[in-house]
């Protein structure tokens, strides 16, 4: 089993050990969220479109206004080289959840400028926690926490402030200890989770909140792209707890975990309780396919007994 603290950690040109990736206690980032990331994972201990996370990343900081002091190919190469120091630790069931992160920083001089500070780490993916699911569903909670409206700061950057998810999640908790949050707007329509977007299935046809009001997942772009070759259009539209409850099947997608079925929500099964269902298991199969790598074995390989 990888050990996080034998893992090495990237920070402001360096790889250190865990123990030793420190930042100042005065950074934005820490006092006050002011960061942004980026999270990838791997497969058989290769980064999935790695280009494209830091393609966000940049968007990210931009909307954010942080310059990065590296740039795309850099933190490309840093990424790399943080991956061929920690993949010696890796066994055959196990992949890596990887974080790039920035910082707004703090001054590093007292009459100096304020230096954004940059992170790039990995940890092992939680497959042994989370197999269950791709055995049963993830079972869903809409929690009475509402996601942060885009009017007051857009969902399409990926930024550091996630205190509504973490309390959403904390509220499903103390409904059920393996469920996942899901949040609603303002105007009482679905959104996403904590760094997941939702799918519905209605009458054989799909449906995602529109883009506008969530963080447009790369895992989010895949399926539907997978959906679109198989002949299954997504329609962007606002749906709320009635299009949930009535469902005939939900999946939702994230890097971490790619594409998994929903088992219920708020305690409702969702369609006649077949995992995952039949256009939830086409898009597995699509996804599998395209990537050559059996996600879903992997983690169906970590149930006990």
């Amino acid at each position: 089993m990888v050990k996080v603290q034998d893992l090495y950690t990237f920070i402001n040109g360096e790889y250190v050990t865990d123990k030793d990736a420190v930042i100042p206690i005065h950074d934005g980032g820490f006092t006050r969220g002011d960061a942004v990331f980026d999270t990838c994972r791997t497969f058989r201990g290769e980064i999935y479109k790695l280009e494209e996370h830091i393609d966000r990343l940049f968007m990210s900081l931009k909307y954010m206004q942080i310059e990065s002091p590296y740039n795309k190919k850099e933190l490309i190469e840093f990424t790399n080289k943080l991956l061929e120091l920690n993949n010696h630790l890796l066994t055959e069931k196990d992949d890596y959840w990887v974080f790039l992160r920035i910082t707004r920083g703090s001054k590093r001089t007292s009459d100096g400028p304020v230096i954004p500070n940059v992170i790039i780490h990995c940890v092992p993916l939680p497959l042994a926690e989370r197999c269950e699911y791709y055995k049963s569903g993830i079972p869903l909670i809409i929690s009475s926490i509402r996601r942060t409206s885009h009017e007051a700061l857009s969902p399409r950057a990926k930024v550091n402030q996630y205190i509504n998810f973490n309390l959403a999640d904390i509220e499903a908790h103390n409904y059920r200890e393996d469920a996942k949050a899901i949040l609603l707007d303002e105007n009482g329509n679905l959104t996403e989770g904590s760094g997941a977007n939702i799918f519905i299935v209605k009458n054989n046809q799909i449906f995602t909140p529109k883009e506008k009001y969530v963080l447009a997942g790369i895992g989010r772009s895949d399926s539907m792209n997978l959906a679109k070759g198989l002949g299954m259009p997504v329609v962007e539209k606002d749906l709320d707890s009635y299009d949930a409850f009535t469902a005939d099947e939900m999946f939702v997608t994230s890097t971490s975990f790619c594409i998994v079925p929903v088992g219920s929500v708020n305690g409702r099964q969702i369609g006649n309780g077949d995992i995952p269902g039949k256009i939830t298991k086409r898009l597995q199969e699509a996804f599998i396919d395209s990537i050559g790598f059996d996600y879903v074995s992997q983690y169906l390989s970590h149930l006990s007994g």
